[in-house]
C-alpha cells in the first residue's frame, strides 16, 4: 500500500488493523517518580507549592484527566511531596473513581470561592500555577490570599516533561507508526476530483481502524492551498500536477503523533522537484545538527543554512522557512523544548523533536516534511523514516 492512488476506500481500510494491543499506558510508579521529580525541584528553587489545573499537567502528573472549565477542578503539590484534590463538592464521587494516585479530596459548594479553599492549603508563601491555568482561576488565587507570591509553574512542569521516559517513547513510537500506516493508506486512496472532506474523512476512519479514537488533527492541502501552512479554509478538489500534503496525528493512551507527508499527484514539474529536494536536505540538515549538549538553536541554523545554500530565505524570509524548524511533543502536539532560533538549552536525552523545515513560495505551493526524532545517548533516532521521494514518498 505505498502507492498512490488505484485503490477504494473500503480496500485501504481493510488492510488496516489494531496497532494498540501491546500498548501501555503510564503506570503507578512512573507518576510518582513524576511527583519526586517535581517536588526535587520545587525545594531547589524554593517554590512551595504547585497548582496543577484540569488538562494536560494534571494527567501528567497524578494521572488523572479531567477538563478545564469555569469550575475549578486541580491538584495541590507542596514542595515536601503532600498531594490533595480541588474539586466541586458535587464531583468528588466521580473523580475518586478516577484517579491513580490516591490523596485526600477537598470539596468546595457552589456558593463557596475554590480560590480561597485553595490557598488555605498552600501552607508557604510561593505558589508555582500551572502554566495552561486560565487567567481567571490565577486572577482569583490572588484576590483571595494576597500575601501569596505567584509564579509560572512552566518552569516545573518543562523540567519535568521535556524528558521523556522509555515508557514515554514507546507510546509515540506506537501512534508514530499508527499514523505513518494511516499516511500510506490515505495516499493509495487519492484519485483526480477527490475533495480534501473526503480525504480527512477517510484519515478519521483510518485512526479508528489502528486503534485510535480517531484523528487528533488533519489537514489536507492540494495544489496552491499547500502553501498555507495550517491550511485553508474551504475544501479543495484534487488535480493532475498537483501537491499533496498531508499533516496529521492521533493519540495512544495520552501520547500524540504528528507526521506531514507533501508529494506529487501526477507530474508537478522540475520547480516542485526541485523546492521538494531541498526540503529533504534541510530535514537532514537538522538531524545531523542534532547532537547531545549542542544548543537547540543550532538545529533550526543548520536547516536555514541548507535552505540558504539552495537559494531560499534567509531567516525567515520567503520564499524559504517561516517558522521554527521544530517543536517538543508529548502529550501535548506542541511542547518543550523548540528547535527556535538562539534557544540556548542543551540538548538531551529523552527530548522530542519535530523537524519541519516548511517550504513555503507565496501563491505556488509549500512542501513540509514532518517526522519526529527523539534523543539518545548516542545522538537522534528517527522515530519514523523520512519521505522517499516525491514520487514514491514511502518507497518502492
Amino acid at each position: 500500500m505505498n502507492a498512490i492512488g488505484g485503490r477504494t476506500a473500503t480496500e485501504a481500510l481493510a488492510g488496516l488493523s489494531d496497532m494498540t494491543l501491546n500498548a501501555q499506558a503510564i503506570g503507578l510508579e512512573e507518576h510518582q517518580a513524576r511527583i519526586q521529580k517535581a517536588c526535587a525541584y520545587m525545594q531547589a528553587k524554593g517554590i512551595d507549592a504547585l497548582y496543577l489545573n484540569a488538562g494536560t499537567n494534571l494527567s501528567y502528573f497524578t494521572g488523572l484527566d479531567w477538563y478545564p472549565s469555569e469550575r475549578l477542578v486541580g491538584a495541590l503539590l507542596r514542595q515536601s511531596g503532600e498531594l490533595c484534590y480541588l474539586v466541586p463538592h458535587f464531583e468528588i464521587d466521580s473523580i475518586r473513581e478516577r484517579l491513580l494516585l490516591e490523596a485526600p479530596l477537598h470539596g468546595w459548594h457552589e456558593h463557596e470561592s475554590p480560590y480561597a479553599l485553595l490557598a488555605s492549603k498552600v501552607a508557604g508563601k510561593v505558589l508555582a500555577i500551572d502554566e495552561s491555568t486560565a487567567f481567571f482561576v490565577a486572577d482569583g488565587i490572588q484576590k483571595a490570599a494576597p500575601g501569596l507570591s505567584i509564579t509560572n509553574g512552566g518552569e516545573v512542569s518543562a523540567h519535568c516533561r521535556m524528558h521523556k521516559s522509555a515508557a514515554e517513547i514507546a507510546l509515540i513510537q506506537t501512534a508514530m507508526d499508527m499514523t505513518i500506516a494511516v499516511h500510506k493508506a490515505a495516499a493509495s486512496i487519492l484519485y483526480e476530483g477527490i475533495s480534501t472532506t473526503e480525504v480527512e474523512r477517510f484519515i478519521n476512519q483510518a485512526h479508528q481502524k489502528v486503534g485510535a479514537s480517531g484523528s487528533y488533527f488533519c489537514i489536507v492541502l492540494f495544489g496552491k492551498a499547500t502553501s498555507f501552512p495550517h491550511g485553508v479554509k474551504d475544501p479543495q478538489l484534487l488535480k493532475k500536477g498537483d501537491l499533496v500534503l498531508i499533516d496529521t496525528g492521533c493519540k495512544v493512551k495520552g501520547y500524540l503523533s504528528d507526521i506531514t507527508r507533501t508529494y506529487g499527484f501526477g507530474d508537478v514539474g522540475d520547480k516542485a522537484r526541485a523546492i521538494w529536494a531541498s526540503e529533504k536536505k534541510a530535514q537532514l540538515a537538522a538531524f545531523a545538527a542534532a547532537q547531545v549538549g549542542q544548543p537547540c538553536g543550532d538545529v533550526d541554523a543548520a536547516a536555514r543554512a541548507s535552505l540558504v545554500e539552495d537559494g531560499l530565505g534567509p531567516d525567515y524570509n520567503l520564499p524559504g522557512l517561516p517558522h521554527r524548524t521544530g517543536h517538543g511533543l508529548g502529550m501535548d502536539i506542541h511542547e518543550w523544548p523548540y528547535l527556535v532560533k538562539d534557544n540556548p538549552l542543551p540538548l538531551a536525552p529523552g527530548m522530542v523533536f519535530s523537524n519541519e523545515p516548511m517550504i513555503v513560495l507565496p501563491g505556488e505551493f509549500g512542501v513540509r516534511l514532518e517526522d519526529h526524532f527523539y534523543m539518545t545517548e548516542q545522538g537522534p533516532r528517527w522515530f519514523t523514516e523520512p519521505a522517499n521521494s516525491i514520487d514514491s514518498p514511502f518507497g518502492p
